[in-house]
């Protein structure tokens, strides 16, 4: 029994060891990206003032020349693809990175769930005659077409963070099934059944009371398609089973809600909760 309380001990504090860790990562990035905003804002308003002296700091009036301090045209586009290799670096910091080619840019979008680095997927856009998409390496079932005619056109950052938001939330949710098949395999009675974008999962693990074994059947749908996490959980158990397990299944319900699948299984051992 205390080696056993030990061990918890030291399990809880690596788990918050490694989250504290993971905060500080994420203040960091956070901190960096701030700064990189800033130096971006001040980059543009610069960009604007020196356009807006091109356009109206003419000398005189007719027959009169442009003020030699006034930036040349090419000055000004030299400007221009600073900023826009500079947007690129910023997309960097948050998972996107890009450069430019002959047709236009070219985005890689970079996926990851808990620190844990998943898929990579890649994006190529025309810019001429106007922005369109030339071919990428998006999932058919993330919705590419509606989010691209929301905001290609008029926030292409916006439509970048959007897509974003979607693979990561996917990659994340197929990320936990698979834990959850790798490690508890043996807590889980049958196969877990999920669809293409693992917005749904259906699957049956035993738990046991007063020596009997009772199967609790669970469905998992995530709603929202830019969370990891499901908006809805349904778990089920046979008409005669025992009324502490309604209870049971009421606790592992909004643990669902809460905490990663893979983890909300772990955190069932530690508890001493029986689960065959």
């Amino acid at each position: 029994g205390v080696f056993a309380h030990l061990e918890l001990l030291e399990e809880r504090a690596y788990e918050a060891a490694v989250k504290q860790e993971e905060m500080e990562q994420q203040e960091e990035k956070l901190a960096r990206l701030k700064t990189r905003v800033q130096e971006l804002r001040l980059q543009r308003d610069e960009l604007r003032a020196k356009v807006d002296l091109q356009q109206k700091g003419q000398l005189g009036k007719e027959g009169a020349v442009s003020n030699p301090a006034q930036p040349s045209a090419r000055a000004v586009l030299e400007w221009k693809i600073k900023s826009l290799k500079a947007m690129l670096q910023i997309f960097y910091l948050t998972g996107i990175s890009g450069k430019l080619s002959k047709r236009g840019v070219c985005f890689c979008i970079s996926t990851a769930y808990e620190g844990t680095y998943l898929d990579s997927f890649h994006l190529d856009l025309l810019t001429k005659p106007e922005v369109q998409i030339y071919r990428h390496s998006v999932p058919i079932f993330i919705p590419l077409q509606q989010i691209a005619k929301k905001y290609l056109q008029t926030d292409i950052r916006r439509f970048l963070s959007v897509l974003s938001d979607h693979l990561n939330a996917y990659v994340g949710r197929r990320y936990q099934a698979d834990q959850l098949q790798e490690h508890f395999s043996g807590q889980i009675e049958g196969t877990l059944q999920r669809n293409s974008l693992c917005n749904l999962l259906v699957f049956n693990y035993n738990v046991s009371s007063e020596s009997k074994t009772f199967p609790f059947n669970v469905r998992l749908l995530y709603g929202d398609p830019c969370c990891s996490l499901p908006t809805e959980v349904v778990i089920s158990c046979t008409p005669d089973a025992p009324a502490p397990l309604a209870e049971m299944a009421a606790a592992h319900s909004d643990l669902f809600r809460r905490v990663a699948l893979h983890k909300a299984f772990r955190s069932f051992g530690s508890a001493g909760e029986r689960v065959d």
